[in-house]
């Protein structure tokens, strides 16, 4: 019992400091800056298409408020219930990844899109998220039990992987492959068993590269973007010219030419191009930064969280911090034309409604994670009065 005579203080990390508030205003920043670009990127796009420049900008705004509103209720919800229920949210990503197949909308040969009334779901997106809680909670079991199966986990990725073939989508396939190697090299698994797996997931996307001549071409205009830049190189070739133009300060906020439909997907898989022509060298700098501090804090949060034997806690934080540092690579190397075009968002800023909400949902758990992380470390002295 406590004496009626004392009073509880909280000596280290008071209430009001229990999150992480540069994180959080790199986070909005990221988010804003994504804003403004998309703004300004669509406008040519969405006057032509919809007769409304702000078109664009109206359903990013709705995308943004849902985010307000998730973040009301997922930086409730307790880590241990996201452990609990993340089979049953892979189920549900398998279904929807199955259903996509079935009534998905198809745009460019791809059926990525579940249609629902104004609202569109993008199941592949999902499914990225939905992969990293089962990861972290299956090496918390392996944690327990001293024993890692290192094929049970590639067996699942493998699933959603032809699943994501079938649509297709290679980009959301190499993230999640991507990020599964590099979690299981944080648990400790075998490198014997690395290099067989590897090997074997390096032929199988040579054989689908060669099986698919438009990603032959793609792979032959990385290589010599300038031998048909009016062909297969044409997007890459007006990447390029973007940075070209902006040299180190930029042309100015809103006067990019590559977004007059020059440049293809300029508000989605390449608005970093637009960032670099319009806010210059300096500009793409400050972004790069920006998400590296995020990927870095993420990283911090998961060790900080495996200090204190929050363990799915721990792995999920260092799992997120992952997959934003392996997709804002692909996105960003596409961009410069340091590796194939692929069609892969820059987290936090390309338009796109459900790149936004599962990857401010992912975030969001960063928060709730550094929230758990630092009330645990946090001491309360029952001080005599």
């Amino acid at each position: 019992m406590i004496p009626s005579s004392a009073k509880i203080l909280f000596m280290s990390n008071p209430i009001h400091l229990l999150y992480d508030r540069t994180l959080l205003f790199v986070s909005v920043g990221l988010t804003s800056i994504g804003f403004i670009m998309v703004t300004s990127a669509s406008m040519p796009l969405g006057a032509r298409l919809f007769n409304d420049p702000f078109f664009f900008t109206k359903r990013n705004i709705i995308y943004i408020i849902l985010v307000i509103f998730l973040s009301l209720g997922i930086l409730r919800i307790p880590m241990f219930i996201w452990q609990r229920f993340s089979n049953i949210l892979l189920f549900f990503t398998i279904i929807m990844l199955v259903a996509v197949l079935i009534v998905g909308r198809s745009v460019n040969g791809s059926s990525r899109w579940i249609i629902i009334g104004p609202i569109c779901i993008q199941p592949a997106e999902l499914s990225k998220l939905s992969l990293l809680f089962y990861l972290s909670k299956y090496f918390v079991q392996a944690i327990k039990n001293k024993f890692c199966n290192f094929y049970q986990p590639i067996s699942v990725m493998i699933l959603l992987s032809s699943l994501l073939l079938a649509q297709p989508d290679l980009g959301t396939v190499l993230v999640l492959l991507s990020t599964t190697f590099a979690m299981l090299f944080l648990i400790g698994a075998k490198l014997s068993q690395f290099l067989s797996v590897i090997t074997v997931c390096i032929f199988i996307i040579i054989c689908l590269i060669l099986d698919e001549p438009y990603r032959i071409r793609r792979i032959i205009a990385f290589w010599h973007p300038w031998e048909d830049p009016f062909g297969d190189g044409y997007q890459l070739t007006q990447s390029i010219m973007a940075f070209a133009r902006g040299s180190f300060w930029g042309q100015g906020l809103g006067n990019s030419v590559q977004k007059m439909e020059y440049l293809p997907s300029a508000h989605t898989d390449f608005i970093f191009a637009i960032i670099g022509e319009e806010l210059g060298y300096i500009g793409a700098f400050i972004t790069v930064i920006m998400l590296a501090f995020l990927i870095f804090r993420a990283m911090v949060i998961g060790h900080k969280a495996l200090e204190s034997y929050q363990f799915f806690s721990g792995f999920m934080a260092c799992a997120i911090g992952i997959w934003f540092g392996i997709q804002s690579i692909i996105n960003i190397g596409t961009v410069l034309g340091i590796l194939p075009t692929k069609g892969i968002t820059l987290p936090l800023i390309s338009y796109g409604g459900s790149s936004l909400l599962i990857m401010s949902t992912a975030l969001l758990i960063l928060f709730r994670i550094d929230f758990e992380t630092r009330l645990k470390k946090s001491q309360a002295f029952i001080i005599p009065i």
